[in-house]
C-alpha cells in the first residue's frame, strides 16, 4: 500500500535517516546490508557481488535486483501518526513481508474511511 505522506511528522525523512544510521545501513532483521545514500545502484551491485553471502538474493537469473538491498524504516505498530512509534529499519524484502500480515485489516479500514461499508 503507498505511504500517506499526510500521516508522517513533517521532519519524517530526518526521523527516518537516524533510524538507518543507528542501524549502519543494514536490515535489523536479516542483517541485509543496503543502499546507503551516496552509493549508486552499480556500486551497491559491485559490493554486493564481493560477499558471496548475498549473491543468490541479489540475482534473479541473470538479471541483478538491488532494489531488494534497499533500506526502509517500518512503523511496528503501523500507526504513523503515532509520536512514540517503535520504528525498526527493514530492508524492503523484510519490510513487505512484515506488512503483508496486516494488509488485508488496513484495506479495510481504508475502504470503511472512504466511504465503502463490508458485507457480513
Amino acid at each position: 500500500m503507498p505511504m500517506n505522506r499526510k500521516r508522517y511528522p513533517k521532519n519524517w525523512n530526518q526521523i527516518a535517516l537516524a533510524v538507518k544510521e543507528k542501524a549502519d545501513w543494514k536490515c535489523e532483521w536479516c542483517d541485509r546490508p543496503c543502499r546507503r545514500p551516496e552509493e549508486s545502484q552499480s556500486d551497491l551491485v559491485h559490493r554486493l557481488e564481493r560477499d558471496n553471502r548475498w549473491h543468490a538474493d541479489l540475482y534473479d537469473g541473470e538479471t541483478a535486483k538491488p532494489g531488494r538491498f534497499t533500506l526502509t524504516v517500518a512503523h511496528l505498530d503501523h500507526d504513523p501518526e503515532n509520536p512514540n512509534a517503535r520504528l525498526a529499519a527493514l530492508c524492503s524484502v523484510c519490510h513487505c513481508r512484515y506488512d503483508l500480515k496486516e494488509m488485508r485489516r488496513k484495506q479495510a479500514i481504508q475502504d470503511e474511511r472512504s466511504g465503502q461499508l463490508r458485507l457480513l
